[in-house]
Parts: C-alpha cells; structure tokens; sequence
C-alpha cells in the first residue's frame, strides 16, 4: 500500500469518528461566533429588525442604595443592537449598569440574561453566566503593576486552560485590533488616556462575549480619540458580533455609534427609539439634551432671584 493511500485511509477513519468533547466545543464556539458576526454585519449594514433574538432584558427593575434611584425600568437588548444608554448626570444609569453586570443586586424586579434569570441563580452558575459578557470600566481599572499584556490575559489565565505561548498570541492580535500593536510589554502608567481605554476594550473582549457593556469609554477624551474609541466599537460590532450596550452621555458618540438609545430622568425612562426619534421628541428635557439647551430652573442667575 503506498504512502498515500494509507493517508487516505486514515483520514477517511478520521472523518467517519464522532468528535470528541473538546472538538464539539470548539465547532460550536465557532457556530456561535458566526452567528454574532452575521448578526453584527447585517446591524452594521442597517439591516436591523425588531425580530432578532433578546439576549437582555430588564423587567420592572428598580435599582439604587438605600433608596431607589430608578424605577420600574422595562428594557430589551437584542442581538447585534448597540443600545445607549443615556440621561443627565446623577440619573441613575450607571447604577443600572452595576446592577445588570452582576454588581449590585437590584431593590425589586429581574434582570435576564440568556434567557435565565440573573439574581435568582447561585452564585457560580450566575458567574458562569456572566463569563458571556465583557465590561469595560469607566476609569479603565487596569492594574498599574502588570503589563499590558498581562492585563489583557489575566481573564484568559484565569478562567481558560490555553497554554501561555497561545495566550500572548491571542493578546497580540486583539490589540492590533483596538490599534495598539506593539505595546503588550508597556505599562499602564506609559499610556495615555485614549490608550489605556483601548486596553480596557481589548481585556474586555479577550473572551469574545456575546455581550459588551462599556461605562462612558470616551469620557474624557478629545474629540479625535474620542472619534476613535467609536471606531473601535463600531468594529467589534461588526467583526466579532459583539452586542454592545454603552453608557453616556457624549452626544456625538450617541449620534456615532447607536441603533437606539434609553434616556432615563425623573427616576425611570423618560423615552428610548432611535436617535432621530428622540431629536424630535418635544419633552423639555429629552429636547435640551439633544439640542444642548440650558436648564433656565439651573442658571445661577435664576437660582440667586
């Protein structure tokens, strides 16, 4: 028999053999990975519909300390949505943020994610749960005593069994991404603001989630970095199939980057639809926030008479 077509022979018994476990996760991350890459592309191309699948939602949620800061919130994020959410500051919505993270529990109501109900799970099932998600942090919360490699690994080394050549591959290439090729062995003190966002977009990522939540990732930034960070986003969307859900309050990055936006105020939702829906919208707050008008009740001048 020649060389060959004992090849042939064993890769015939090869293919004719169940997968192992291993080899099925592996085909079935990389059917779900499809499936949120098609879904980002078809969002990215304005192709959205009412009819994708939820994989969030609040119901009747209250959340703050020791009172409630808002209430009886009811919202739906759907696959491959980026979804903003939005209001003056002080509002409520990094609260809400923390709560349907896994941070804080809420006062009354549900949070479901994946279709299971967050609060009610024990403790390791809703922390494998969440290993679905990634959170990038409003002050970046990179620690200034590791590289940014190892920042960027850390979640891999710490819920994955990949070897470490594989990882530092894996970083390499998801900073390239979020454009900071070369700097794995740099610190955090080396960076500058826009960067060390980056890097925080990269960690949050580095497990691709089917779900992204960012707290305000281009506050404080200039205009041209800012512009930046909403390419980035923009990009996981449509290369990884990354929903996203992002809280702030930059107008142009709202403008950027969102299929709808959630603006809360007076302690609930005061009105969520599109960008252009909401322009319109005549309430006197929803239209001051768009359209950048002062609160007169506000001004100095008002508050001394």
């Amino acid at each position: 028999m020649t060389g060959m077509a004992r090849q042939d022979r064993r890769e015939a018994r090869d293919d004719a053999r169940p997968p192992t476990a291993g080899e099925q996760r592996i085909a079935d991350e990389h059917h779900r990975v499809a499936e949120r890459r098609t879904a980002g592309e078809a969002h990215a191309a304005g192709e959205t519909s009412t009819a994708g699948e939820v994989i969030l939602e609040c119901k009747d949620l209250s959340v703050g300390y020791d009172k409630p800061i808002l209430e009886h919130v009811n919202l739906t994020i759907r696959r491959g949505e980026i979804v903003v959410l939005l209001g003056g500051s002080g509002c409520g919505k990094s609260t809400l943020l923390r709560t349907i993270i896994g941070l804080h529990p809420p006062l009354a109501g549900e949070v479901v994610v994946f279709g299971q109900s967050m609060y009610a799970l024990p403790l390791d099932e809703r922390n494998r749960l969440l290993r679905r998600t990634g959170t990038a942090f409003q002050q970046d919360a990179l620690f200034g005593s590791m590289t940014v490699e190892d920042n960027i690994a850390l979640p891999l080394r710490e819920l994955t069994k990949l070897p470490n050549p594989l990882i530092c591959e894996m970083v390499r290439m998801r900073l390239a991404v979020v454009g900071l090729p070369g700097m794995e062995h740099r610190m955090p003190g080396q960076l500058s603001g826009g960067q060390r966002k980056r890097a925080a977009l990269a960690r949050a990522s580095i497990l691709d989630p089917e779900i992204m939540f960012c707290d305000e990732p281009s506050a404080g930034l200039d205009p041209v970095v800012a512009a930046g960070i909403d390419e980035t986003l923009l990009r996981f969307r449509a290369t990884l199939g990354v929903t996203l859900v992002v809280v702030t309050h930059e107008l142009e990055s709202i403008r950027t980057i969102a299929d709808r936006a959630v603006m809360f105020a007076h302690g609930g939702i005061a009105a969520q639809g599109t960008i252009e829906e909401l322009e319109r919208n005549t309430d006197p707050e929803i239209y001051g926030f768009f359209h950048r008008v002062a609160d007169k009740h506000a001004s100095p001048a008002r508050a001394a008479t």
